[in-house]
């Protein structure tokens, strides 16, 4: 089962929700798991990296301390930004699913998907939104 959200409701996500936790979070700026998350900042929104090499080192990004899992985090985080590979996308589930409160939304960025992972979050009413970019979406839509 292919799992779809309409261009309204992507709108209603990047207009209603305000805080981002990147899982795959990179430091090169070069990189897209960084300028996406930088570009979100700008616009804005509050951007918290979840990388366990990062967290290690005390690495802080946009005002807020690099974390290792999204268990660590205090704040209620809207929406979860997954960059990591889609074979690699359900080994944070269990993370996720943890999650207290439970995030509004899972994104999957450009070229992920995982469509098994997001029927077990949509059973737990987290929207999932899959392969598309949360910066060409934010410049198309708003």
């Amino acid at each position: 089962m292919t799992l779809r959200i309409s261009v309204p409701q992507i709108r209603q996500v990047l207009t209603d929700h305000k805080v981002i936790a990147v899982v795959g979070f990179h430091h090169d700026s070069m990189r897209p798991a960084y300028y996406v998350p930088e570009y979100m900042h700008r616009q804005g929104y509050t951007v918290i990296p979840v990388n366990p090499a990062l967290a290690g080192r005390g690495q802080s990004y946009f005002g807020h301390k690099a974390v290792a899992t999204l268990a660590e985090l205090d704040v209620p985080v809207d929406i979860v930004d997954v960059f990591r590979r889609s074979d690699k996308v359900h080994e944070h589930l269990d993370d996720i699913l943890a999650m207290t409160p439970l995030p509004k939304v899972v994104w999957l960025q450009l070229g992920i998907r995982d469509d098994a992972t997001a029927q077990a979050l949509t059973a737990r009413g987290i929207d999932v939104v899959q392969d598309r970019c949360l910066l060409a979406d934010h410049r198309a839509l708003l």
